[in-house]
């Protein structure tokens, strides 16, 4: 069978020596939940969802110790939304250590080994391959109860890797827009993770509606219920909607969590409703269809 076929069935190839292998397992088998994050198209504030349902996840957590792996190795952007842009992970005997974060949060991103923020990352797949395992193996995660892994948009070298090293993903979080463009392109993600038996969690509408801060009034800039409609149509589960608040975008820039600078906001109060979900999902794990 030929490699694109193999890739086509679903079938995670893991190439690497046995050596490796182990490290690997022995770094996630201290990590209970494993969750991708991914979108079919940028623009949708995938990274943004990922950032504030990891905080989200801490702060209504029974103490959970939360992670983020920012996987987007040519535009890491998981540091500056947590106001940590800059900083260096430590080295030590046992390996190099994330950057700590709001909440305690631990983070790995290519942001923290790169010399300035204009510093470009011009590599091809293999070594991004490669750079994804080292951030998954040689890291010191330590405990933790929830990994969010933040992916670049499509379907391509990292989404592929990620999932190839870690067999036992608990699954993938979609996100999306309310416009059609949106709708025709989240269909390739959702066919992705089917196709490479990953659980579909369930799909997140971003940008659904604007809620004025002030009044309170709804108005649908960009239509809402796209997301939930091509939940139904697929047959996966529909997480939520997250309305548009400017204050989402002033707090990315500064470096400050949303939700816990805005926390009775209707945008906050929809990531909490999606934490309860996502928890309730991964007790039911093995029946979710896909």
């Amino acid at each position: 069978m030929k490699e694109n076929d193999k890739k086509a069935n679903g079938e995670r190839r893991r190439p690497f020596k046995p050596a490796e292998d182990e490290k690997l397992k022995s770094r996630l088998s201290k990590i209970k939940h494993k969750i991708a994050v991914i979108s079919g198209k940028g623009g949708v504030g995938k990274t943004m969802v990922t950032v504030n349902l990891a905080v989200s996840f801490a702060m209504y957590g029974y103490d959970w110790k939360v992670g983020i792996l920012d996987a987007d190795i040519h535009g890491p952007s998981v540091p500056k939304m947590l106001g940590v842009s800059g900083k260096r992970m430590e080295a030590g005997p046992p390996g190099i250590f994330p950057v700590i974060g709001p909440l305690g949060i631990r983070m790995v991103s290519m942001d923290f080994l790169l010399p300035s923020g204009d510093t470009p990352v011009i590599w091809r797949g293999p070594l991004k391959m490669a750079a994804i395992r080292q951030f998954l193996s040689d890291i010191v995660w330590g405990p933790l109860d929830f990994l969010f892994i933040d992916l670049p948009p499509g379907t391509g070298d990292e989404p592929l890797s990620v999932i190839q090293l870690i067999p036992e993903m608990d699954g993938v979080v979609i996100v999306t827009i309310p416009s059609e463009v949106s709708q025709i392109v989240v269909r390739k993600a959702v066919v992705f993770a089917r196709q490479l038996k990953v659980p579909i969690l369930g799909i997140i509408e971003n940008m659904s509606g604007f809620v004025c801060p002030k009044c309170g009034a709804e108005i649908d800039i960009f239509r809402k219920g796209g997301g939930k409609e091509i939940a139904d149509n697929l047959g996966v589960p529909f997480l939520g909607s997250i309305p548009i608040d400017p204050r989402i975008c002033e707090d990315s820039d500064k470096g400050i969590p949303f939700v816990i600078e805005h926390a009775d906001s209707p945008a906050a109060k929809a990531f909490k409703e999606i934490v309860l979900k996502i928890e309730e999902a991964l007790k039911v794990k093995d029946k979710i269809n896909y």
